[in-house]
């Protein structure tokens, strides 16, 4: 008779290792994943924001407003986001031109976005 030889395998705490090492890997994808995703949408919002501000912008430009210094706010929606425009006004050292700065937010929420312009008085 042959004495039995040993089989070969993994034992129950290799196979234990092995898993803790798989569900490490799994976390760390999925903590990636929800990373991205949020990185994502933060984008989206601030090229909805750029693109609400500019539109304010050129809005003002052709309608040859020549608003008064001060602030304004009024609503200026984008797609699916609800922004507020804050616009700004101040005077320059040529009087024939206002300085245009247009804030868009979410409301109660950071600036996502702010341009700068010029709007001018002459025909």
């Amino acid at each position: 008779m042959m004495p039995a030889q040993p089989q070969g395998g993994f034992t129950l705490l290799e196979i234990l290792v092995a898993l803790a090492i798989v569900a490490i890997a799994l976390a760390a994808t999925l903590r990636a994943l929800g990373v991205s995703a949020g990185g994502a949408q933060a984008m989206q919002q601030r090229s909805l924001a750029l693109q609400a501000a500019e539109n304010r912008l050129a809005e003002l430009r052709l309608l040859r407003a020549f608003p008064n210094p001060g602030r304004q706010v009024e609503p200026c929606p984008q797609g699916p986001l609800a922004l507020v425009c804050e616009q700004e006004f101040q005077t320059t050292v040529n009087g024939n031109f206002r300085l245009a700065t247009v804030r868009a937010r979410l409301a109660q929420g950071p600036v996502l976005a702010e341009l700068n312009g010029l709007l001018s008085s002459l025909p």
